[in-house]
């Protein structure tokens, strides 16, 4: 839903009968890549197989075989690669290792069983390691007959080079406010969410970004972080008692997202800042990314890194 663009082109492109083999989706995080590469695929491997399909691209009714085969997760034909658990059983791998990709062999070195059509949909390209990137760009560069790969990319320009250029790239944006507002309220039908609109605001187009602040009770930390980015924080109170309520085991879950919240929140009050107000939200912005990016990879301690970006925060405020 919002993404008209990227659904017409796609759909086109198979409808010709001459549909590239690789597709890179890139955009935000949240927008719906995933779930459009998921439907695709699903649309595509049942258009395939019969019987043929009327809905709207790119849906497929839900008692069609092959909706039933890949809800049961046992299409012989189609692949869903993303990051497993990891080792001590208490999360998900750094990456998506080249043993995952090498798998992929399996699929393709036999006979299609349903149509002459395989999918893969890899969720997210930007976690593979780079053995496994660059087994992938061999897959790439000879692809298998009839073989469709959706690759999910919320950060394209990292990926190689080699690997984006062999794919046709579908831009998803960030959903409009309407958009956000009707998929918020289809999600949430018990009517849980005490403020929608302070979703819509604070999420910025990514209806991944909403369900998780409603699942995490994030928008009164986003509100109190955007206080402290307009009004300061003198006292170091508003800081004091965001890393208090982000400290602990208990709010480690709150405590990431809260890192991811921050960089796009600074980014957005910038657009209404000029200079040298611009100057010193840019800058806060920049720190605020790289502390976001560093902390859970040094395992830094909550408290005191939320404290910092506090800081960080009132160092741009307007009423400094």
């Amino acid at each position: 839903m919002g993404q008209d663009t990227a659904v017409d082109q796609f759909a086109s492109a198979w409808r010709s009968g001459r549909v590239h083999h690789a597709w890179l989706l890139a955009g935000p995080k949240g927008v719906g890549k995933a779930s459009f590469a998921r439907a695709a695929a699903l649309r595509c491997l049942a258009e395939a197989a019969g019987p043929a399909v009327s809905s709207p691209w790119p849906e497929t009714p839900t008692d069609h075989p092959v909706s039933r085969l890949l809800a049961a997760g046992s299409h012989p034909d189609f692949r869903w690669i993303e990051r497993l658990e990891n080792a001590r059983g208490d999360g998900l791998a750094r990456n998506i290792s080249i043993k995952q990709i090498r798998e992929l062999w399996k699929l393709f070195s036999v006979v299609p069983s349903q149509s002459p059509w395989r999918a893969v949909v890899i969720d997210s390209v930007d976690d593979l390691e780079g053995p496994a990137a660059n087994a992938l760009l061999k897959m790439l560069e000879e692809p298998p007959p009839n073989s469709l790969f959706f690759l999910v990319s919320h950060s394209p320009g990292r990926l190689l080079p080699t690997i984006r250029s062999r794919c046709r790239r579908l831009e998803f944006h960030r959903l409009s406010d309407d958009v956000m507002t009707s998929l918020i309220n289809h999600w949430d039908e018990s009517k849980n969410c005490k403020d929608v609109q302070a979703l819509v605001d604070v999420a910025q187009g990514s209806i991944g970004a909403a369900m998780e602040m409603a699942a995490l009770d994030l928008a009164p930390l986003a509100a109190e972080a955007l206080t402290i980015l307009r009004d300061g924080d003198p006292d170091n109170g508003r800081r004091s008692k965001l890393a208090s309520t982000l400290s602990g085991k208990a709010a480690a879950e709150r405590y990431a997202a809260f890192l991811s919240l921050v960089p796009p929140l600074i980014a957005k009050e910038a657009v209404d800042r000029e200079g040298d107000s611009l100057a010193r939200i840019l800058e806060a912005y920049s720190q605020a990314r790289e502390t976001s990016a560093i902390a859970p990879r040094l395992s830094l301690d909550p408290a005191a890194t939320v404290f910092h970006i506090g800081g960080i925060l009132a160092s741009a405020s307007l009423k400094r």
